[in-house]
């Protein structure tokens, strides 16, 4: 099982796991939100693939089973990001049935090994229980100065 970067021709598929992933992270989603992301995806990952959006996949012939996205930002220093250059890991997913085995940590692996050489101040992640043992043993800490809140546009 090799990890490696996605590609445009990859655009399709990484649509189709994006979706799958939010349905289980937010439950069944309706036929309009997934009318909408489905059209709206491609069109993201073709404008930011390999620009600012790096995802690693493991690939089971030619189908994608395994994808974790590393999203780069530059926001103005501090302390905690001295060059200003942040990643975020976003949508680490396996599909179900080739879970508990090993492809969220290989996948990781490249995110991270790719992340080192990218110059990044940090690296953070909002970790599942699920996911929380993985992350942990590749280093990530948890913390606990501050508290995740989100205000959604209504």
């Amino acid at each position: 099982m090799e990890a490696e970067k996605a590609d445009a021709g990859d655009i399709g598929a990484l649509t189709e796991l994006r979706l799958a992933y939010l349905r289980e992270d937010l439950g069944q989603l309706t036929d309009a939100e997934e009318n909408a992301l489905r059209e709206s995806l491609p069109g993201y990952f073709k404008a930011h693939l390999d620009r600012d959006l790096f995802v690693y996949v493991i690939r089971e012939g030619q189908k994608i089973v395994s994808c974790a996205f590393l999203l780069v930002t530059v926001k103005p220093m501090s302390p905690a990001f001295m060059n200003g250059r942040t990643g975020t890991v976003m949508n680490v997913y396996t599909v179900p049935d080739r879970r508990r085995r090993g492809y969220g940590r290989k996948v990781m692996e490249a995110l991270t090994a790719g992340a080192d050489g990218m110059d990044l101040s940090r690296v953070e992640l909002k970790a599942t229980p699920d996911g929380y043992p993985l992350y942990e043993a590749l280093g990530f800490d948890e913390e606990k100065a501050y508290r995740p809140m989100k205000r959604v546009r209504k």
